[in-house]
């Protein structure tokens, strides 16, 4: 299974959403919180080509978006195999 990072901040709902849908996945991931972590935030919004809102999610290195990003792949049949690389 590919490595898998999610940018989160812990009041944020999407980020719960997201790593939901991983958990139900089996798919373990590495969260980085950028909670008060504004060099963190700067980080993620570098990889993320601009994109400061959490989660990020970057799966085998891939930059997939945030959570409607994630929950889009799975209802298209895009998750699965996007995980099993």
């Amino acid at each position: 299974m590919p490595e898998i990072i999610i940018y989160t901040k812990s009041s944020c709902p999407y980020c719960h959403a997201a790593k939901d849908l991983l958990a139900k996945k089996k798919a373990p991931y590495k969260e980085i919180s950028v909670d008060g972590q504004p060099a963190a935030q700067d980080a993620m919004a570098v990889k993320a080509k601009g994109r400061r809102s959490v989660p990020q999610i970057f799966i085998g290195g891939t930059h997939v978006g945030g959570c409607d990003d994630l929950y889009a792949l799975d209802a298209g049949g895009k998750l699965d195999p996007l995980l099993a690389v």
